[in-house]
């Protein structure tokens, strides 16, 4: 079995300046990694193409999409927000991150691959309908989940997210729409000092203290998140792959290891194997330690090939 590997020269480009977390450097640490370790040997590269304009606008509102290319800059960086900003590059790389979850479900709904990890960014689970915001412009994984419902008569699509930070774009986008279960597990309180409160039928939020650690990963995703997508039965799983829950990222507060990643993975993975016919896309949201983030995707990847 080969992994589909998706991105896009455009997402190294994407750069909010020397000091910003959110680093081309990152694709490069996972690069390497995968490399060092032998795993390259296990993917198919792809190049995205960017996301289908319609498409996009079934997620994103149209007015919100004009606004970013009028605002896109010819030199120089302009800010979105407080800790997102686009620089010539930045709209690119978007539209290609978006087109890689795109590509991601075409070719596991194709039968090319039965998994697919999107190495892009900018990333999206913060991305609202009409918002930009914690480095996110727009939501690839909501891209992904809505290209499967429309363009492969999809009837049911589970997102999990497992970033330290609560999904709150991806929350914004799928509250309601009972084709779509979405569980998103998160420190809190903490950035984007969201998903404490009551939500829809199909949000499954878990808050966690700081300093959580695997063993309240396991518990709460077997509490939590197994049974309910048992039950949905879900025809395609998608995971936002956040890995700034690392005990080495200090961007956060929790303390998972390379293994949780992998663990949490394979459960993913066997729900795939239970109700989707093992498809399963990741699309790359968090993760800053550069070393952990290389290691934490090579467990990630492993997982799904089932060799860990």
């Amino acid at each position: 079995m080969t992994i589909a590997y998706i991105t896009h020269p455009e997402c190294l480009q994407h750069d909010m300046g020397p000091q910003h977390p959110e680093q081309p450097a990152r694709l490069g640490a996972i690069s390497d990694r995968l490399l060092a370790c032998g795993l390259d040997m296990a993917l198919r590269h792809y190049e995205a193409p960017k996301v289908d304009a319609g498409l996009l606008e079934q997620v994103h509102d149209r007015g919100y999409i004009e606004s970013l290319y009028q605002r896109a800059p010819a030199s120089g960086h302009i800010p979105l927000d407080e800790d997102t900003a686009m620089n010539p590059h930045t709209l690119s790389a978007a539209l290609h991150a978006a087109g890689a979850a795109q590509q991601a479900v075409d070719l596991v709904m194709g039968g090319e691959h039965s998994k697919a990890f999107c190495a892009v960014r900018p990333p999206g689970h913060h991305a609202e309908r009409a918002r930009a915001m914690g480095f996110c412009l727009f939501n690839n994984v909501v891209v992904g989940a809505y290209r499967a419902l429309r363009d492969h008569a999809l009837e049911r699509v589970a997102i999990l997210d497992f970033d330290v930070h609560h999904g709150n774009g991806t929350e914004d986008i799928v509250a309601g729409d009972e084709r779509i279960l979405f569980c998103s597990l998160f420190q809190h309180p903490f950035y984007p000092h969201s998903g404490a409160g009551p939500s829809a039928a199909n949000v499954i939020n878990s808050p966690l203290p700081a300093g959580s650690d695997g063993a309240a990963l396991r518990a709460t995703v077997e509490r939590d998140w197994l049974g309910r997508l048992a039950d949905f039965a879900p025809q395609l799983v998608l995971v936002s792959a956040g890995f700034d829950a690392h005990q080495a990222d200090d961007m956060a507060g929790f303390n998972f290891v390379d293994s949780d990643y992998a663990w949490v993975t394979r459960r993913l993975c066997e729900q795939a194997d239970a109700s989707a016919g093992g498809r399963l896309v990741s699309c790359l949201e968090g993760g800053y330690h550069l070393l952990a983030l290389g290691r934490c995707v090579e467990a990630h990847l492993k997982a799904m090939l089932g060799a860990v």
